[in-house]
């Protein structure tokens, strides 16, 4: 017997209602939701167009103050171990007194012979340093130089040309010239590279320029001299050869300096410090930066130029949630929670702060090259000074975004209507 079971009826589907947004968004993903919502802060910022470009100036314009005040304190950092940490030495010997070049104090120059005889030590030389003040032979006005007195069997500096111009600071009154001193050499540089050998004055004695080398302008001088020892003691009489601003100690091949330094500290009396290259220089960098108001103007220029920023920002994101609030206000009474209206006022903020960065890294590129060239000092794009900023901005951005809606996040739609 064959029993037949009826057909099943089609199931019908009642249709479903339109889900809320929200809720499809947390159903879909973030990401599919995001490709599919439409971007109403960006297309807000099209619509005015006059106020979202003063918004990008504005940006720009505290990014460019950013960027300024922090390359230019890096310069500066710089530029004043610019020397420091071109001396050819492995162990730098320096009075107790000293704080930085220009307050360098000296010490007696037996220090030298004492470390000597250790073991394990090739040479320890002096170096001579001072500050001149000298009569530039293009336009006879004076400016201030780092005048440096080094052996000249041994140079002070690594360079190629500081070596192949030795020879010529044998002569009395000779002296080689740095390239990149700040100010108007260009007629004095173009006389040395032709083998001329121009004329000037430092306190009243005749020197002459025999070569040139290339360090740069520091923030207490212009520029350096290089000359030998007996020629730099020449113009300072009062100054005996054993009073010694810094002593230079290189360590023989296959020693090893932390062992070598160990045992000069050992024998230094307390009215000198010795310490690495490296530990030097670090010394110097840390004296400036916490000693001299160098890194607090700058920081609180970077502090007050991200405020204005801020405000700048906060003025036009306030201005346009005011303008949209009816629109917003519907937003609220079919359901859209605070956080959506919120990312619709952050993604105004990013655009900006996106189209604003850009625009304040290309003016910024400009000026250091015009700061390069007009303050002769080393100031360039650094990639963590670029995430730095760039951060700032998002930053900065965002949280005037937050700000401008907290008004609308407290608000009842009914009496907004």
């Amino acid at each position: 017997m064959t029993i037949t079971l009826p057909e099943p009826k089609e199931q019908v589907v009642p249709p479903s209602l339109p889900e809320n947004p929200e809720i499809s968004k947390h159903k879909m993903g973030f990401w599919r939701s995001l490709q599919q919502r439409t971007p109403l802060g960006w297309l807000q910022l099209k619509k005015s167009k006059s106020r979202t470009l003063v918004a990008i100036a504005g940006i720009a314009f505290a990014d460019l103050l950013i960027f300024a005040q922090l390359g230019i304190q890096a310069a500066l950092f710089e530029s004043n171990t610019l020397l420091n940490s071109s001396l050819n030495a492995d162990i730098i010997i320096r009075s107790t007194q000293y704080r930085d070049l220009s307050l360098t104090n000296t010490f007696s120059r037996r220090r030298l012979y004492q470390i000597q005889s250790i073991k394990g030590v090739q040479t320890a030389d002096a170096l001579y340093l001072g500050t001149v003040v000298w009569r530039n032979p293009e336009t006879r006005k004076k400016t201030q130089l780092t005048l440096i007195g080094s052996n000249l069997e041994r140079p002070a500096f690594d360079f190629p040309e500081v070596r192949q111009n030795f020879p010529k600071l044998q002569q009395p009154n000779s002296f080689l010239f740095d390239r990149l001193a700040r100010g108007n050499y260009r007629q004095v540089i173009t006389q040395v590279e032709q083998g001329k050998y121009p004329s000037t004055e430092i306190d009243r004695h005749s020197i002459q320029v025999v070569g040139l080398f290339t360090l740069g302008a520091s923030f207490a001088t212009d520029g350096t001299l290089i000359a030998s020892q007996n020629n730099f003691l020449r113009l300072f009489p009062d100054r005996g050869a054993g009073e010694v601003t810094l002593g230079l100690v290189k360590v023989r091949e296959g020693e090893d300096v932390r062992k070598i330094l160990a045992q000069i500290q050992a024998i230094l009396p307390q009215d000198t410090i010795a310490s690495t290259q490296k530990g030097y220089v670090e010394f110097e960098q840390a004296y400036v930066q916490k000693k001299t108001p160098i890194g607090l103007i700058f920081g609180f220029g970077a502090i007050m130029s991200f405020v204005v920023g801020m405000v700048i920002v906060f003025q036009i994101l306030s201005t346009d949630v005011n303008e949209h609030l009816g629109e917003y206000a519907t937003f609220k009474a079919i359901g859209y929670s605070d956080r959506y209206l919120l990312f619709i006022v952050i993604e105004e903020a990013i655009i900006l702060a996106m189209l604003g960065f850009i625009l304040g890294l290309i003016l910024t590129i400009g000026q250091y090259a015009l700061l390069a060239h007009l303050a002769s000092l080393r100031i360039a794009m650094t990639f963590s000074r670029f995430v730095f900023v760039f951060f700032l901005t998002v930053v900065m951005c965002a949280g005037s975004g937050a700000i401008a809606t907290l008004k609308l996040q407290s608000a009842d739609p009914a009496d907004i209507f």
